[in-house]
């Protein structure tokens, strides 16, 4: 399955969901790609949106190849056999970074907008695309640590060992596409994926505010 971009991705992705319409519930974005997807998924299930930020820590030889995630607070998840053999004072500063870095997107992107509370609801968590996995496992147990009634992973493409792997953490994971041999990157399935830039992200998530 191909898309032609963030948008239309977004858009058949709230179709797949439309039995959570004017449900009480939050759509959680991952910055930076995801939050076009979540902003069209948000409009479309009358939900309001808000943002989950999790870092990937990538490995000290291979930056792309991430050894661990990590949100602003709490859990990280991590491939314990990668972690154990790297230097632990540079793992400690790298979580320490990616921790810190975490906090400043979310103050540059909410502008001290408060968390919306999402005890007792039912949580969406919308990602542009799923590859290891790692920053989706990491935005899941952020989100179960604040006790919503449900959490819905929603996703175009999905790896299948790694959507095996989250529909076990979560009540559901929505994914328009499960390939039995994965391309190897999320943008592959995408005919225009440019970066998002900080700047998109504040305009979307500042229109939602307004709406």
């Amino acid at each position: 399955m191909r898309f032609r971009d963030r948008v239309d991705a977004g858009r058949r992705l709230a179709e797949a969901l439309e039995k959570y319409r004017d449900q009480d519930g939050v759509v959680y974005a991952l910055p930076r790609g995801g939050v076009v997807l979540g902003a069209e998924i948000a409009r479309a299930l009358g939900m309001p949106l808000d943002l989950i930020i999790p870092r990937k820590i990538g490995h000290p030889m291979s930056p792309e190849y991430a050894i661990c995630a990590v949100v602003e607070e709490g859990e990280m998840v991590c491939n314990e056999w990668e972690v154990a053999r790297v230097d632990p004072q540079w793992f400690k500063r790298v979580v320490a970074a990616e921790r810190e870095e975490a906090r400043r997107r979310r103050a540059l992107y909410l502008k001290g907008r408060p968390r919306l509370p999402v005890e007792g609801k039912t949580a969406i968590i919308v990602d542009d695309g799923i590859a290891t996995g790692l920053t989706m496992e990491a935005a899941i147990r952020d989100i179960k640590s604040k006790n919503p009634a449900r959490v819905v992973v929603a996703v175009p493409v999905a790896p299948r060992d790694t959507a095996e792997r989250l529909g076990r953490e979560v009540d559901e994971i929505v994914a328009l596409d499960i390939p039995e041999y994965y391309l190897g990157a999320v943008g592959a399935y995408y005919d225009d994926f440019p970066q998002v830039s900080d700047e998109e992200v504040v305009a979307l998530m500042r229109h939602d505010r307004t709406n």
